[in-house]
Protein backbone atom coordinates (compact mmCIF):
# COMPACT_ATOMS: atom_id res chain seq x y z
CA UNK A 1 0.00 0.00 0.00
CA UNK A 2 1.33 3.61 -1.03
CA UNK A 3 0.76 5.93 1.61
CA UNK A 4 0.41 9.81 1.16
CA UNK A 5 1.96 12.03 3.43
CA UNK A 6 1.76 15.74 4.96
CA UNK A 7 1.77 18.18 7.35
CA UNK A 8 2.00 21.85 8.20
CA UNK A 9 4.87 23.37 9.96
CA UNK A 10 3.44 22.18 13.21
CA UNK A 11 2.93 18.57 12.41
CA UNK A 12 5.92 18.32 10.88
CA UNK A 13 7.98 16.59 13.87
CA UNK A 14 5.03 14.47 14.36
CA UNK A 15 5.16 13.65 10.34
CA UNK A 16 8.62 12.92 10.65
CA UNK A 17 8.10 10.18 13.19
CA UNK A 18 5.32 8.62 12.18
CA UNK A 19 7.26 8.40 8.45
CA UNK A 20 9.89 7.18 9.82
CA UNK A 21 7.78 4.45 11.27
CA UNK A 22 6.02 3.51 7.96
CA UNK A 23 9.16 2.95 5.78
CA UNK A 24 10.44 1.07 8.83
CA UNK A 25 7.48 -1.20 8.44
CA UNK A 26 7.93 -1.62 4.61
CA UNK A 27 5.12 0.46 3.35
CA UNK A 28 5.88 3.03 0.64
CA UNK A 29 5.73 6.49 1.28
CA UNK A 30 5.18 9.93 -0.71
CA UNK A 31 6.03 12.48 1.51
CA UNK A 32 4.40 15.79 0.05
CA UNK A 33 5.42 18.35 2.86
CA UNK A 34 6.83 20.41 4.42
CA UNK A 35 9.84 19.49 4.63
CA UNK A 36 10.99 21.89 8.15
CA UNK A 37 9.45 23.50 10.36
CA UNK A 38 9.11 27.13 8.20
CA UNK A 39 5.35 28.28 8.58
CA UNK A 40 2.97 27.34 5.80
CA UNK A 41 -0.59 26.72 4.75
CA UNK A 42 -1.95 23.71 5.58
CA UNK A 43 -4.75 24.03 3.10
CA UNK A 44 -1.81 23.29 0.47
CA UNK A 45 -0.41 19.80 1.93
CA UNK A 46 -4.18 18.78 2.05
CA UNK A 47 -4.58 19.16 -1.45
CA UNK A 48 -1.45 17.40 -2.63
CA UNK A 49 -2.24 14.38 -0.41
CA UNK A 50 -5.92 14.35 -1.60
CA UNK A 51 -5.33 14.89 -5.37
CA UNK A 52 -2.74 11.66 -4.57
CA UNK A 53 -5.76 10.01 -3.12
CA UNK A 54 -8.21 10.74 -5.59
CA UNK A 55 -5.77 9.92 -8.98
CA UNK A 56 -5.48 7.12 -7.45
CA UNK A 57 -1.18 7.88 -6.78
CA UNK A 58 -1.55 6.73 -3.29
CA UNK A 59 -3.85 4.58 -1.48
CA UNK A 60 -4.40 6.27 1.97
CA UNK A 61 -3.29 9.59 3.49
CA UNK A 62 -2.19 11.06 6.59
CA UNK A 63 -2.26 14.58 7.02
CA UNK A 64 -0.87 16.76 10.66
CA UNK A 65 -1.21 20.06 11.55
CA UNK A 66 -1.28 21.71 14.88
CA UNK A 67 -4.54 20.42 15.60
CA UNK A 68 -5.76 18.01 12.62
CA UNK A 69 -8.99 20.51 12.52
CA UNK A 70 -8.05 22.67 9.28
CA UNK A 71 -6.25 20.53 6.98
CA UNK A 72 -8.86 17.74 7.31
CA UNK A 73 -11.56 20.71 6.74
CA UNK A 74 -9.11 21.43 3.43
CA UNK A 75 -9.11 17.85 2.25
CA UNK A 76 -12.75 17.14 2.87
CA UNK A 77 -13.17 20.08 0.05
CA UNK A 78 -11.88 17.33 -2.25
CA UNK A 79 -14.68 14.97 -4.48
CA UNK A 80 -13.61 11.84 -3.00
CA UNK A 81 -12.03 12.37 0.09
CA UNK A 82 -13.32 11.31 3.53
CA UNK A 83 -10.77 12.66 5.73
CA UNK A 84 -11.20 11.82 9.65
CA UNK A 85 -9.81 13.43 12.46
CA UNK A 86 -8.57 10.57 14.96
CA UNK A 87 -7.04 11.45 18.38
CA UNK A 88 -7.92 8.00 19.52
CA UNK A 89 -7.90 4.01 18.64
CA UNK A 90 -11.70 3.75 18.73
CA UNK A 91 -12.22 6.88 16.19
CA UNK A 92 -9.20 5.82 13.98
CA UNK A 93 -10.69 2.33 14.14
CA UNK A 94 -14.76 3.48 13.16
CA UNK A 95 -13.25 5.98 10.47
CA UNK A 96 -12.10 2.95 8.62
CA UNK A 97 -14.64 0.60 8.98
CA UNK A 98 -18.03 2.59 8.99
CA UNK A 99 -16.57 5.30 6.73
CA UNK A 100 -13.68 4.39 4.75
CA UNK A 101 -11.54 7.38 5.55
CA UNK A 102 -8.98 7.14 2.80
CA UNK A 103 -7.29 10.01 4.98
CA UNK A 104 -6.63 10.30 8.49
CA UNK A 105 -5.78 13.74 10.29
CA UNK A 106 -4.45 14.11 13.59
CA UNK A 107 -3.07 17.36 15.89
CA UNK A 108 0.44 16.98 16.92
CA UNK A 109 -0.10 19.68 19.66
CA UNK A 110 -3.07 17.41 21.02
CA UNK A 111 -1.92 13.58 20.88
CA UNK A 112 1.40 12.65 21.57
CA UNK A 113 3.71 10.36 19.34
CA UNK A 114 2.94 7.04 21.71
CA UNK A 115 -0.75 7.43 20.82
CA UNK A 116 -0.41 8.89 17.08
CA UNK A 117 1.48 5.63 16.15
CA UNK A 118 -1.31 3.54 17.66
CA UNK A 119 -3.54 5.50 15.78
CA UNK A 120 -2.09 4.97 12.19
CA UNK A 121 -1.00 0.97 12.76
CA UNK A 122 -4.78 0.23 13.44
CA UNK A 123 -6.16 3.16 10.63
CA UNK A 124 -4.32 1.08 8.10
CA UNK A 125 -5.06 -2.64 9.06
CA UNK A 126 -8.51 -1.84 9.63
CA UNK A 127 -10.40 -2.61 6.52
CA UNK A 128 -13.72 -0.95 5.21
CA UNK A 129 -16.54 -3.16 6.73
CA UNK A 130 -19.03 -2.40 3.62
CA UNK A 131 -22.85 -4.11 4.46
CA UNK A 132 -25.10 -1.32 6.03
CA UNK A 133 -22.29 1.09 5.61
CA UNK A 134 -21.43 1.35 1.81
CA UNK A 135 -25.10 2.95 1.50
CA UNK A 136 -23.90 5.93 3.25
CA UNK A 137 -20.59 6.36 1.21
CA UNK A 138 -22.82 6.34 -1.67
CA UNK A 139 -24.59 8.83 -0.28
CA UNK A 140 -21.81 11.12 0.38
CA UNK A 141 -20.65 10.69 -3.40
CA UNK A 142 -23.94 11.46 -4.20
CA UNK A 143 -23.55 14.60 -2.11
CA UNK A 144 -20.49 15.30 -3.57
CA UNK A 145 -21.65 14.87 -7.58
CA UNK A 146 -24.80 17.32 -6.78
CA UNK A 147 -22.92 20.43 -5.06
CA UNK A 148 -20.49 19.98 -8.17
CA UNK A 149 -23.10 20.46 -10.57
CA UNK A 150 -24.73 23.18 -9.01
CA UNK A 151 -21.01 24.85 -8.55
CA UNK A 152 -20.58 24.14 -12.21
CA UNK A 153 -23.76 25.61 -13.03
CA UNK A 154 -22.98 28.57 -10.94
CA UNK A 155 -19.39 29.54 -12.76
CA UNK A 156 -21.27 28.99 -16.05
CA UNK A 157 -23.49 32.17 -14.60
CA UNK A 158 -20.57 34.08 -13.45
CA UNK A 159 -18.64 33.30 -16.96
CA UNK A 160 -21.40 34.06 -19.03
CA UNK A 161 -21.96 36.88 -16.85
CA UNK A 162 -18.05 38.47 -17.26
CA UNK A 163 -18.12 37.45 -21.11
CA UNK A 164 -21.01 39.75 -21.94
CA UNK A 165 -19.70 42.87 -19.60
CA UNK A 166 -16.13 42.15 -21.58
CA UNK A 167 -18.37 42.44 -25.35
CA UNK A 168 -20.38 45.47 -24.09
CA UNK A 169 -17.29 46.98 -23.19
CA UNK A 170 -15.74 46.08 -26.78
CA UNK A 171 -18.55 47.57 -28.29
CA UNK A 172 -19.11 50.80 -26.21
CA UNK A 173 -14.89 51.13 -26.91
CA UNK A 174 -15.25 50.40 -30.93
CA UNK A 175 -18.58 52.82 -31.51
CA UNK A 176 -16.10 55.90 -29.37
CA UNK A 177 -13.71 55.42 -31.59
CA UNK A 178 -15.83 55.43 -35.22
Amino acid sequence: MKIAIGCDHAGFQLKEIIKAKLINEKFDVEDFGTFDEGSVDYPDYAFYVGKAITTNQCQRGILVCGTGIGIGIAANKIPGIRAALCHNVFSAQASREHNDANILTMGARIIDEKLALEIVEIWLKTEFAGGRHQSRIEKIRAIEDMMAVERAEELAEIYAEKGKTAKEKKIKTLTKSE
